[in-house]
């Protein structure tokens, strides 16, 4: 894993001085400690700080150039099939094993769309076409790695964080924030891309890139998509075939990512996705070892449940044990690895976990990406119990809903208040209501690429509904995920793998969606009836207990000084756009407990936080 940062200039502007961009790319400096790199022509330049994972030795570092000389690449993250790639196009003459060598191979070979066509893995990256005079932006069809950038008169600014482009002297003087976008962040506590909170500087989408050529013309395309809404078989359960189909491909999709000149681990938890990702792993690398952490908590601790997952495959395992003093020591720690405001305070474990895998590894195998691809949240299980009110208009629904809650017949309210299954999820997704939201954001709605993304009255079948839901949360609540594992994770010069999010994976869990979703034990069926083939059927079946923080406790004794003080003592940045007052009522009202939403005040308080830790007030 590594930092990159790249300047391209429109018409006659200039470059930035070499030593205000050096001092750029060095805010990157623990996504890439072992390196840096650098490269300039008349009208862009290049930066690279390098985390060393495959080829060690120098041929390994970047800018690095095609052997024709026509491109130039800094490139973030991991190509998985490199090597398949190199047999089947018959590579010659390459001096290194890296797969970026590989890559810039098949961009002469191929051209640029052709190349990204075939590339698996995680990947944020900048491609300079010194021929043509053009830079591509590339983003890897998950959004496991960032890529953000600022395109202004004077050209376009590419960096894997946020800090490297709204810091860029091109945009001193531009800032703007956009209330559409911070009225996102404050309710779902991340930055849905393409939008950022400033405008000007944008994220690339998932699975896209953006080619701009001297005039500043922009052309963004997809070059990956999957097709997360079309009809599958109509089955009850999976079938044997596809069981063994998922298996195979998820088998050799972990064996290929464990492909490392570094030690490489995997992550064990007390689930589901992780205890299978690191069983699959043991059978391609028997001497891998599983990292577990465990907490002084009955209710959150999973450390004995990873250990008997551990021993039940006989795989080597360390259990760490963090303290909640550990924890909150290093809350003020973890907010110097937010180069973006983020609001999911799991952040913190996992600041804490990788800072401890950190010591004994240079890569992780996660298992992000179950639960939103094979339906392992309880929430959507909700969504399809109660999916049938939504046939009924909203105006009658409201009187039926209060006639059989008083009568006790039912007991919901979701349908009452939501006259669409998409606003209901929205608020799922969300820590802010939206009446609270609105309140501190006058006249302010979400950016159109949140409403569409939110967007669903389709409420005819289980299984229509089902493909929505896996579609609205990999693009959604998933984004935020992944960012919280990358930042953390590289804010101690960790990378971390993710093989659920293998293209190959991806569509393996998109070719089956249930017919029907009636109870808990149907969470995740897929993945359960795999494990069974290495696990007991006690191990599999108890109950997720989920890492996290007391949060709420930790609000109310702990943090309460730090937090009021952050919050109501002196300048609240954004005051401008935000209603300050609604946002500082809705933090009392939380400590005098007239509502209990501790994500939303920690909402409120990491922007805060993040503000000052960037030196904006």
């Amino acid at each position: 894993m590594c930092g990159i940062l790249a300047e391209f200039t429109f018409d006659n502007h200039s470059l930035t001085e070499r030593n205000q961009f050096e001092s750029l790319l060095e805010l990157s400096k623990q996504r890439g400690p072992d390196a840096s790199g650098y490269q300039s022509e008349s009208y862009f330049q290049l930066g690279f700080n390098r985390l060393a994972i495959l080829d060690l030795s120098e041929k390994g570092n970047q800018p690095m150039s095609s052997p024709s000389g026509r491109y130039h690449i800094v490139f973030n993250g991991e190509i998985y099939n490199f090597k398949e790639l190199s047999r089947t196009h018959e590579l010659k003459d390459l001096i290194s094993t890296s797969d970026t060598e590989v890559v810039l191979h098949l961009l002469d070979k191929l051209g640029v769309e052709k190349t990204l066509r075939s590339l698996d893995g995680m990947f944020g990256m900048a491609i300079v076409d010194s021929t043509d005079e053009k830079i591509f932006l590339v983003r890897d069809f998950a959004g496991i790695k960032p890529l953000f950038y600022g395109h202004i008169v004077k050209g376009v600014v590419v960096a894997s964080q946020f800090d490297q482009v709204f810091k860029h002297p091109w945009f001193k003087d531009q800032l703007k924030l956009d209330q559409h976008v911070v009225k996102e962040y404050f309710g779902f506590g991340y930055m849905p891309a393409p939008n950022t909170i400033f405008k000007g500087v944008q994220q690339l989408e998932p699975g896209h890139y953006i080619e701009i050529d001297r005039l500043g013309s922009l052309i963004n395309k997809s070059y990956c998509e999957f097709n997360f809404l079309e009809e599958t078989a109509d089955y009850a359960e999976p079938t044997i075939d596809y069981l063994n189909m998922v298996e195979s491909n998820l088998k050799t999709t972990v064996a290929s990512q464990l492909v490392s000149d570094v030690p490489l681990a995997s992550f064990l938890s007390g689930g589901i996705d992780s205890p299978l990702i690191t069983t699959l792993a043991k059978q391609s690398a028997k001497n891998i070892q599983a990292f577990t952490v465990a907490v002084n908590d009955e209710e959150l601790d999973e450390g004995k449940d990873a250990e008997n997952y551990a021993k039940a495959i006989d795989v080597n395992y360390q259990i760490h044990r963090i303290h909640e003093g550990d924890l909150i020591k290093t809350i003020e720690e973890h907010f110097n690895g937010m180069t973006e405001p983020f609001g999911d305070y799991s952040s913190i474990p996992t600041y804490v976990i990788t800072k401890l895998a950190r010591m004994n590894n240079t890569v992780m195998l996660s298992g992000d990406g179950g639960d939103e691809l094979y339906f392992g949240y309880p929430r959507m299980l909700d969504v399809i119990k109660k999916k049938k009110w939504f046939k009924i208009p909203f105006g009658l629904r409201k009187i039926i809903i209060r006639i059989t809650n008083k009568l006790r017949i039912t007991n919901t309210w979701a349908p009452y208040h939501y006259k669409t299954i998409g606003e209901w999820v929205t608020e799922k997704h969300t820590h802010i209501f939206k009446t609270e939201l609105d309140g501190m954001f006058n006249g302010v709605e979400f950016s159109e690429n949140i409403k569409a993304l939110y967007k669903n009255s389709n409420v005819n079948s289980d299984m229509n509904l089902l493909r929505w839901l896996r579609y609205n949360e990999f693009y959604g609540h998933l984004q935020r995920i992944l960012i919280k594992v990358d930042r953390m994770s590289m804010a101690n010069s960790l990378e971390v793998r993710v093989p659920f999010l293998d293209k190959d994976s991806i569509q393996d869990a998109l070719s089956f969606t249930p017919n029907h979703y009636n109870s808990s034990e149907q969470l995740k069926t897929v993945l359960k009836k795999i494990m069974r083939n290495y696990y007991p059927e006690n191990l599999i079946t108890k109950k997720k207990k989920g890492f996290t923080v007391p949060l709420d406790e930790w609000l109310r004794n702990e943090l309460k000084t730090e937090v009021k003080s952050v919050i109501f003592d002196g300048e609240f940045y954004g005051s401008e756009y935000i209603n300050v007052e609604a946002v500082r009522d809705y933090v009392n009202r939380f400590y005098t407990s007239e509502h209990e939403s501790a994500w939303g005040v920690w909402h409120i308080y990491a922007w805060q936080k993040w503000a000052m830790t960037q030196g904006l007030i």
